[in-house]
């Protein structure tokens, strides 16, 4: 079985919202602001990370954020990217915008279900927050991987929303990356 892994990058206090600041939030663009230098060590994570990985799993809009970014660029990272196999959740898209993507339509749980008991590796979430927020509802989440830059933005889209219950966390490494972010990797508690 597959485990569906969370990867994403959050401000201290949860905020997810517009890190490149190209969406024009107010407080967008915290990424490349307060990630300086240790972009290097976080590039070398992720690049990593995706060499590891089975697949991607991905709502609508972050296909079309990622494939707009991604699909013209080459290396290491790029290519494993743009050539792992990867499931688009929509109920309204037809066909995906990333290459190599598959659209799962339909009951997301079932279809979400289906993909991990089908797969042997892990299959990374990026970005995708709304079917983040499901898959932690409705138990599929196994390990949250997350990036925590320094700044406290105090507004904003964060990871975590209402559940309809506790969702139980256990810490199963730390790290620093460069001088100022922050690895965490958290289990789901079963």
């Amino acid at each position: 079985m597959g485990k569906i892994v969370i990867s994403t990058n959050m401000s201290l206090d949860g905020v997810i919202q517009d890190p490149d600041g190209q969406e024009g939030f107010r407080l967008g663009g915290w990424f490349g602001e307060f990630g300086g230098k240790d972009l290097e060590a976080w590039t070398r994570l992720e690049t990593n990370e995706a060499m590891n990985a089975q697949a991607l799993l991905l709502g609508r809009r972050s296909d079309e954020w990622f494939a707009s970014r991604w699909n013209g660029r080459t290396g290491e990272w790029a290519d494993r990217l743009n050539s792992m196999p990867k499931y688009v959740v929509s109920s309204t898209l037809e066909e995906a915008k990333w290459n190599n993507a598959t659209v799962l339509s339909g009951d997301v749980i079932s279809q979400t279900s289906k993909l991990k008991h089908e797969s042997t590796g892990d299959i990374l979430v990026y970005a995708s927050y709304q079917l983040v927020r499901t898959l932690l509802e409705h138990d599929l989440v196994d390990e949250l991987r997350l990036v925590v830059f320094p700044v406290v933005l105090g507004a904003g889209e964060r990871l975590f929303s209402e559940t309809s219950d506790k969702v139980a966390l256990r810490l199963s490494g730390t790290r620093s990356l460069g001088d100022g972010l922050a690895f965490l990797t958290y289990e789901t508690v079963r």
